[in-house]
C-alpha cells in the first residue's frame, strides 16, 4: 500500500477509534447517570419514611406530597430472628441487614432500602418504582450516538476525498510530470492556477517552474556555448593562421608585413570580442547565486543607459517616456543586479538604434499591479516573421541584417539576464515596419 493511501486510512481508523470511545463513554455516563438518579428519588421517599416513624406520624402525607413514581409502592417489613416474609427479592434483604442498605433493579423495577431500628425492633424500609423512562432515554441516545457515528464515518469519507483532491491527487499529479521532465524536454512546465497564488501546491509548482527556468537557462547556454564556441571562434583563428602562414612562405615587404599584421590584429580584436560575449552569455546561465542582489531603481537604469549610449554615438535618437510611472516611487524598486540590468537594456537598446538607421526610439517606463514593465520601441526594419523563432539563438541574425555589424549575441544575453530576475522579455516585430520590446520585472516578491 502507498505510503499516501496509508496515511489517510490511518488517520480515518483513529477518527473512527475516538468516536467510538467517546460514544462508549457518553452511553455509559448518561446509563449510569440515569440508575443515579432514579435511585435519589427512591432514596428520598425511604428517609421520608424514616422520617416520620422516628415521629410517630403518618408518612402518608408527605409521601403524597411529591409527584408518584410509576406503579410506586412502600414498605415497611419487619424483621424477627432474621426472618421476613418473602414481599421483598431475598438478595435484596440479605444485603439490606449485611450492609444497612441496599439498591436493587430487575428489568425496569428499581427498590431502594434502609434498615431501620426502634424500640428494639428492626425494619426493612423500601420503595419500590418501575422506571420506564430509562428504557426509554437509553434506546433513544443509542439510536443518536450509533446516527453520529454513521454521520461521523461519512464526513470522515468525504473530508478524505478533499483532502485526496486537493492535496494528494495534485501532488501525484506533479510527482507524475516531474518525472516526465528530463533534459531532453526541460521546457515542459508544471500547470499553474493564477486564482490559487496562496495555495501551497500552486507554491510548489510555481517554485519548481522557476527552478526548471534556470536549469533550461544553463542547459541551453551549455549547449549554446559547445555548439557556437567551435563555429565562431574557427573563423576567426582560421584567418589569423591563413594569414600568418601567406606572410611566412616568402619573403615579404615592410608595407605587405604591416597590413598582414594589421588583418591579424583585427581578426584577435574579433576572436576577443567574440570570446568575451561567449562568455559572459554562458556567466548569465547561472542561477545568478555568484551575483550581488540588491535594491535597485529602474527610472536610474534606464537614464543611465540613455546618457551611455548617446555618448557612445552622438546620432542616437532615444526618447523617454515616463508619463506612466506609479505614484508610489517604491514601485519602481527591484531587487537585483544593477551592472546586469543595465547591460541587458543597453543592449536591447542599442539594437532598436541601429536597426533603425538611428531613428527616433522611444523608451517608456510604467507599472502593473505586480511588475515593472519596460517598453522599447523602433521604426526600424524590423525581423521577417520566419525568423523571429531563432531570435533567442546566439549568433543567430535575421536575413535582414546583412548590411549591420553585430555578432547576434546581445537579445540573447539579455534575455538570460532578465530571466536570472524572474523576468519576461517579450519581442514582437514586422519587418519593414519595426520591433517592439517588452521588459516585465516582477517587484511583489520583494521588501522594498
Amino acid at each position: 500500500m502507498k505510503t499516501l493511501n496509508k496515511t489517510v486510512l490511518i488517520i480515518i481508523g483513529i477518527f473512527i477509534l475516538y468516536t467510538s470511545l467517546l460514544t462508549v463513554y457518553i452511553y455509559c455516563s448518561f446509563s449510569n447517570y440515569e440508575f443515579v438518579d432514579f435511585y435519589k428519588r427512591l432514596e428520598t421517599r425511604v428517609n421520608i419514611i424514616i422520617s416520620e416513624k422516628d415521629h410517630n406520624k403518618d408518612h402518608i402525607s408527605l409521601i403524597s406530597s411529591l409527584d408518584n413514581l410509576p406503579n410506586q409502592k412502600e414498605y415497611i417489613i419487619p424483621i424477627k430472628n432474621n426472618n421476613t416474609n418473602n414481599i421483598l427479592p431475598k438478595k435484596l434483604i440479605e444485603k439490606t441487614i449485611t450492609n444497612g442498605e441496599y439498591e436493587y433493579n430487575s428489568n425496569d423495577l428499581f427498590i431502594s432500602s434502609k434498615l431501620y431500628k426502634k424500640n428494639n425492633e428492626t425494619y426493612i424500609i423500601a420503595v419500590s418504582s418501575n422506571n420506564p423512562y430509562y428504557s426509554t432515554h437509553i434506546t433513544y441516545l443509542r439510536n443518536v450516538l450509533i446516527s453520529s457515528i454513521i454521520f461521523s464515518i461519512l464526513l470522515m469519507i468525504l473530508v478524505s476525498q478533499l483532502v485526496y483532491r486537493t492535496l494528494i491527487k495534485p501532488a501525484k499529479k506533479i510527482i507524475e510530470n516531474v518525472n516526465q521532465i528530463s533534459s531532453e524536454n526541460l521546457h515542459l512546465r508544471l500547470d499553474v492556477h493564477q486564482n490559487k497564488e496562496k495555495d501551497p501546491i500552486n507554491e510548489l509548482s510555481h517554485t519548481f517552474n522557476g527552478m526548471l527556468d534556470r536549469l533550461e537557462t544553463a542547459f541551453e547556454t551549455q549547449k549554446n556555448f559547445i555548439s557556437n564556441a567551435s563555429h565562431e571562434l574557427n573563423t576567426p583563428l582560421t584567418s589569423i593562421i591563413g594569414e600568418a602562414e601567406l606572410v611566412l612562405s616568402k619573403e615579404r615587404s615592410i608595407k605587405e608585413y604591416e597590413k598582414a599584421l594589421q588583418n591579424i590584429l583585427f581578426a584577435a580584436e574579433n576572436l576577443g570580442n567574440k570570446t568575451k560575449a561567449l562568455l559572459f552569455l554562458a556567466k548569465t546561465g547561472f542561477d545568478g547565486k555568484s551575483q550581488k542582489f540588491d535594491k535597485v531603481r529602474i527610472d536610474e537604469i534606464l537614464l543611465n543607459v540613455k546618457n551611455n549610449l548617446q555618448k557612445i554615438n552622438s546620432n542616437y535618437k532615444i526618447k523617454i517616456d515616463f508619463s506612466m510611472l506609479p505614484e508610489n516611487p517604491k514601485m519602481l524598486k527591484i531587487k537585483g543586479n544593477e551592472q546586469l540590468l543595465h547591460l541587458a537594456i543597453s543592449n536591447i537598446l542599442s539594437n532598436a538604434c541601429k536597426y533603425s538607421n538611428n531613428g527616433e526610439v522611444s523608451l517608456a517606463l510604467g507599472a502593473s499591479n505586480n511588475s515593472i514593465i519596460i517598453i522599447i520601441k523602433d521604426r526600424g526594419i524590423g525581423i521577417p516573421d520566419c525568423d523571429l523563432q531563432y531570435i533567442y539563438d546566439p549568433y543567430f541574425r535575421a536575413s535582414n541584417t546583412v548590411s549591420f555589424e553585430g555578432y547576434g549575441i546581445g537579445l540573447p544575453l539579455s534575455r538570460n539576464i532578465i530571466k536570472m530576475h524572474n523576468g519576461e522579455l517579450i519581442v514582437k516585430s514586422k519587418e519593414n515596419i519595426g520591433t517592439t520590446v517588452q521588459i516585465n520585472l516582477p517587484f511583489g516578491n520583494y521588501e522594498l
